[in-house]
C-alpha cells in the first residue's frame, strides 16, 4: 500500500496542488497532519524548484520553523534564522520567537525519498547519475517508482546506465513481502536485474546475489550470475597477474639490458651495475629539486630533462670505470668482478656523504599520476608509462645495433674480437663506448625506477641480481634474449608469488633457471659466432 500510494502521488498530483506555486505549497507546510505535510513534501519535490533541496533537508534536520511575529518560514541556524524562500537573514530568534515544524519518522523517510526523487529530475546529468549511484548505495523500495519514472525518460547514457544499476538493486534488495503479490513481469525483472549486476558490478554484487537463492522463482537465475561473476573473475585475475608481471618484466628489462651489451661485448661481469642505475635516480631528484626552487612550473618536463643528464653523467662515469679499472682486467674476470664490486662500494658511500643515508622524494608528474582501468583491472600511469619506456630503450638501442657504425662494430666485437681487430676496428676503443653506452642505459632505468621505487644509496641493490638472472637466462649479448628473459622471469614471478609466497618464488625462479642453464649454457637466445661458439 504504501508503493501503491508514493506511485500515485508521483504520477497523479491533485491537480489543486500541481496549480499552486512552490511559495505557496512551502507555506501550508506547518498546517494540517502528517499525512498532509507528506503530500506537499512529494509536490515541492515534483516542482523542479532548486529551492527544494535545502527546504526539505531543513524540514528533515527539524529546522524549518515559523516566526510567531509575522508567520514567516524560517530556517534555524544556532541562534539566528534565516527565510526558508527567499535566503534573506531574519535576525536572531530563541526558541520562544519561532514554532518549528514537527516531523516524525515515517515522514523523515518520505522526505529521503523525496530529495532521492528531486536528484533524479535534477537538469544535469552528472546530478541524476550522482542520486542514482546513492540509492544504489542505499536502496530504498519508496523510490521504486521514480527510479522507473527516470528511467522511461533518460537519455544521457551515463546517467542511464546509473539508473539502470539503482532500479536492479532496489528491486533485489526489497524483501518480496513488502513488494506485494509479485507477478511473472516482476520476476522477469528482478531476473534481468541479476543479470545486470553480474555483468556490470561483478563480485561487488555477489553478496546481494547469493541472497536470492532463497527464492525459488529467481534460485536458478541467481546461480547462472553468480557462476558468470565467477568466470570473469577467475579470467581477471589472469589478466592481471600478466598485467603484473609484463609490469615487473619492464623494470627487469630497464635494469638488464644496460647490462647485457656490457657483459656481451666486453665479457664484464660489473657488479657497479645497480649503482649506476642508483645514480640515474638521484640525476632526477637533483632536476627535480632544483626546478621545485628556481621553476615549479617545469615540474612536469622533469623527466624530459632529467633523462639526458642522466644518460650522460652515469655514461660519463661508465667510461671512465672502463677506461681507469676494467680495461686492466680483461680477461681475468674473478678481478674484474671484485673490482667493480669495490665500485660499487665506493658509489654508495660517496653517495650517502652527498645526499645522506635517507631516501630522497621524486615526484611523480601529473601525466604519471593516478590510474585507468581496462577490463577490470586497474592500471598506473606510472607503471603503464615505464613499460612504454623500456620498449622504447629496447628499440633505440636495436637501431643503434643495426643502423650505426658503432652497432656494426660492437656485434664484430662480440662475435669475433680477435678478427675485428684484424680488420682494423679498435676494439679497446669499441670497449670504452660500450661500457658507456650500457652505463648510460643504466642511468635511463634509473630514471624511470625513481617512479615506482625509493630513491636511496641502496636501490640498485635491489636490481643487480635479477639483472644476472635475466641476462644468464635470454643469453649474454642477446637484446632479444634479455627481453624475452626480462618478461619471462617477470611473469613466472608473478604467477609464482601467490602459491609459495614472494620470497620462496625468487627461489624456485632462481633453481629454474639453475636447472635450464644446465641444458642450456647461453641461454634462450645465444650469439653466435665464431669466437663465442668455440
Amino acid at each position: 500500500m504504501r508503493l501503491i500510494r508514493l506511485v500515485l502521488i508521483c504520477l497523479m498530483l491533485p491537480a489543486a496542488a500541481l496549480a499552486q506555486s512552490f511559495d505557496e505549497i512551502a507555506k501550508l507546510l506547518p498546517e494540517g497532519g502528517y499525512g498532509e505535510r507528506a503530500e506537499r513534501v512529494t509536490a515541492l519535490a515534483a516542482s523542479g524548484d532548486p529551492r527544494a533541496e535545502a527546504l526539505l533537508s531543513a524540514l528533515a534536520a527539524g529546522d524549518l520553523a515559523v516566526l510567531k511575529s509575522d508567520g514567516r518560514l524560517v530556517v534555524i541556524h544556532g541562534d539566528a534564522a534565516r527565510d526558508a524562500l527567499s535566503g534573506a537573514e531574519a535576525g536572531p530568534v530563541t526558541r520562544r520567537d519561532v514554532t518549528r515544524v514537527r516531523v516524525n519518522n515515517k515522514l523523515r523517510g518520505q522526505i529521503r525519498a523525496a530529495l532521492g526523487t528531486l536528484g533524479l529530475v535534477a537538469g544535469d546529468p552528472a546530478t541524476r547519475a550522482r542520486a542514482a549511484s546513492q540509492l544504489e548505495a542505499a536502496p530504498d523500495l519508496a523510490q521504486l517508482a521514480a527510479l522507473e519514472q527516470a528511467l522511461r525518460r533518460e537519455t544521457d547514457p551515463t546517467a542511464k546506465s546509473a539508473l539502470e544499476l539503482a532500479h536492479g538493486t532496489v528491486l533485489l534488495s526489497s524483501p518480496k513481502a513488502e513488494m506485494g503479490a509479485e507477478t511473472v513481469a516482476d520476476t522477469k525483472a528482478r531476473a534481468d536485474a541479476l543479470a545486470l549486476l553480474a555483468e556490470r558490478r561483478g563480485a561487488s554484487a555477489q553478496a546481494l546475489i547469493r541472497a536470492q537463492l532463497d527464492d525459488p522463482a529467481l534460485k536458478d537465475a541467481a546461480a547462472s550470475a553468480l557462476t558468470r561473476i565467477e568466470r570473469a573473475e577467475t579470467l581477471r585475475g589472469w589478466g592481471l597477474t600478466l598485467w603484473q608481471g609484463m609490469s615487473l618484466g619492464s623494470v627487469l628489462l630497464l635494469a638488464a639490458i644496460g647490462l647485457s651489451i656490457t657483459f656481451g661485448v666486453c665479457g664484464v661481469i660489473n657488479m657497479a651495475h645497480g649503482e649506476l642505475v642508483m645514480l640515474g635516480a638521484y640525476t632526477t631528484f637533483v632536476v627535480q629539486d632544483l626546478i621545485r626552487a628556481h621553476a615549479p612550473g617545469l615540474f612536469d618536463w622533469s623527466l624530459a630533462i632529467a633523462l639526458p643528464l642522466a644518460f650522460l653523467v652515469t655514461g660519463a662515469i661508465g667510461i671512465a670505470i672502463e677506461r681507469g679499472i676494467v680495461r686492466r682486467l680483461y680477461g681475468r674476470p674473478l678481478e674484474t668482478l671484485l673490482a667493480t664490486w669495490g665500485v660499487s662500494l665506493i658509489l654508495q658511500q660517496a653517495v650517502r656523504s652527498i645526499f645522506g643515508p635517507n631516501n630522497r622524494q621524486v615526484g611523480n608528474p601529473d601525466w604519471m599520476s593516478g590510474s585507468t582501468e581496462i577490463l577490470g583491472i586497474v592500471l598506473t600511469w606510472n607503471r603503464v608509462w615505464i613499460l612504454l619506456f623500456s620498449l622504447a630503450v629496447f628499440a633505440f638501442l636495436m637501431l643503434i645495433l643495426r643502423r650505426t657504425a658503432l652497432g656494426l662494430q660492437m656485434r664484430a666485437v662480440t662475435q669475433n674480437r680477435a678478427m675485428a681487430a684484424e680488420m682494423g676496428i679498435r676494439t679497446g676503443r669499441v670497449d670504452a663506448l660500450t661500457f658507456g653506452l650500457g652505463a648510460g642505459i643504466a642511468g635511463l632505468a634509473g630514471v624511470a625506477l625513481s617512479q615506482i621505487d625509493n630513491v636511496s644509496p641502496n636501490l640498485g641493490q635491489g636490481y643487480i641480481v635479477d639483472s644476472f638472472m635475466v641476462v644468464v637466462f635470454g643469453g649474454a649479448g642477446s637484446l632479444w634474449g634479455t627481453l624475452a628473459g626480462a618478461f619471462s622471469l617477470g611473469i613466472a614471478n608473478k604467477l609464482a608469488e601467490p602459491l609459495a609466497g614472494a620470497m620462496l618464488a625468487k627461489v624456485i625462479i632462481l633453481i629454474l633457471i639453475i636447472l635450464f642453464i644446465q641444458k642450456r649454457p647461453r641461454g634462450l637466445f645465444p650469439t653466435r659466432g665464431r669466437a663465442v661458439e668455440s
